[in-house]
């Protein structure tokens, strides 16, 4: 197997993601987050191009509990801070940036072609692609000091 190095962000992302509409409800967002098996979504705009990402959390902690109904709140108010990488980036990259973000879930977006999203890098893609050693290492960064 090729060093992480070597690999690009391209080479250990998740294919295949599907996007929320911004403006689709977030009582739609969750039916797709049961149907494709995810905790999360990328949200994209009518331009097609990435506005955010909604997590199952997200539409618990900030629509369910906050008594706001989620078939009538659109995916689009809960973006939050959107931080992404170049499909052609090196995949260090990537890691660093999930560490240094605190983040479980990176879109990989690929600048050649229009800046569409081409997939997303998971705690499970990492895991499939790093030592053991780098997983620790990851791991505490992002959990110890999770807020």
């Amino acid at each position: 197997m090729a060093t992480r190095k070597q690999l690009k962000a391209r080479d250990i992302m998740s294919k295949g993601v599907q996007c929320v509409g911004e403006h689709q409800s977030l009582y739609e967002a969750s039916q797709m987050m049961r149907d494709l098996k995810v905790g999360c979504l990328p949200i994209c705009g009518d331009d097609n191009r990435l506005k955010g990402l909604v997590t199952d959390r997200d539409i618990v902690i900030q629509c369910v509990a906050e008594g706001r109904d989620p078939s009538t709140l659109q995916a689009g108010a809960l973006g939050g801070n959107l931080h992404w990488i170049d499909a052609d980036a090196d995949a260090n990259e990537a890691l660093e940036t999930m560490e240094r973000h605190q983040i479980k879930r990176l879109p990989v977006i690929d600048v050649r072609n229009e800046h569409k999203l081409c997939g997303m890098i998971t705690e499970a893609d990492l895991a499939k692609n790093l030592t053991d050693e780098q997983i620790a290492e990851f791991a505490s960064r992002v959990y110890a000091t999770a807020r």
